[in-house]
């Protein structure tokens, strides 16, 4: 089993910055690929970024060029950065792994493993 804690979520104002952080536990050989999806009120998950083991990134192209996720493997820690935080991005962020290789990246069901998740509050 992995367990997946999320932090670093909170308030900022449009325009600031925010860096999600998620550490994994437990079976952490079974992390492989992993992931950032984001839920708000009365929407659908959605996939926000993505990296492989080799490593690639992947990420909506909503926040492609704001956002940028990276790997620490030697702490079993996720990063998502978010720069230029609008007020779309506002959402419950969760962590996820266990994705296998050739997997789609942005389908949470090929996910074995999820976070409970941190909220982020964009203010205008």
């Amino acid at each position: 089993q992995v367990q997946l804690v999320e932090s670093g979520g909170g308030l900022r104002q449009a325009g600031g910055s925010l860096r999600l952080s998620c550490q994994a536990s437990g079976h952490t050989f079974s992390l492989y690929g992993m992931g950032w999806f984001r839920q708000a009120p009365g929407k659908e998950r959605q996939f926000v970024a993505a990296t492989t083991r080799i490593p690639t990134t992947y990420y909506a192209g909503s926040v492609k060029g704001r956002f940028t996720i990276s790997r620490d493997t030697a702490n079993n820690t996720l990063y998502l950065q978010m720069n230029s935080l609008n007020p779309e991005d506002p959402a419950v962020y969760y962590c996820a792994a266990g994705l296998r290789e050739g997997r789609n990246v942005i389908l949470g069901a090929n996910y074995d493993y999820w976070g409970q998740g941190t909220q982020v509050t964009v203010s205008s």
